[in-house]
């Protein structure tokens, strides 16, 4: 059946529990998990020479990811080596999370995306989206969602 998921993460609790979940699923089938995390690309809005508040410069603000990274994928890590399941973690930085999970399915050789939903509704769904419905009408892996 499936044999490497990709398990994505943003950090919440929805996604650690679908992290606990994939693992599980993982362990029983026999298979090996890759664990994603996609970060926001930095958009800082400069005009002429104001520098709004709270700008962070590039070095500092890639430090912050590669900390939020290191968290969120030792999470990973520290899930499946316990449950004995191999894990390889990646690391991405970009404005759209839903194509690098696609692109990283893809490119790592996946067969199944197994994620989370954070199950925003009504106004709220539409205006923020959803990372997860992005990937569900555009990826060619078979993508679990965990709820």
């Amino acid at each position: 059946m499936f044999r490497h998921l990709l398990i994505p993460t943003d950090g919440t609790a929805q996604s650690e529990a679908a992290v606990r979940a994939g693992v599980e699923m993982a362990r029983a089938l026999g298979a090996r998990i890759t664990g994603l995390f996609a970060a926001p690309a930095p958009t800082p809005l400069i005009f002429e020479n104001f520098m709004p508040v709270g700008y962070m410069p590039p070095d500092q603000y890639e430090a912050l990811i590669k900390k939020a990274a290191d968290h969120h994928l030792g999470f990973i890590e520290s899930t499946a080596r316990a449950a004995g399941v191999a894990v390889k973690c990646l690391s991405v930085t970009s404005e759209y999370p839903a194509d690098e999970i696609i692109k990283a399915a893809s490119e790592q050789g996946c067969d199944l995306v197994f994620m989370a939903s954070h199950g925003r509704r009504g106004l709220s769904g539409i205006l923020l989206g959803s990372e997860t419905q992005r990937v569900l009408a555009h990826s060619r892996v078979p993508v679990l969602v965990f709820r």
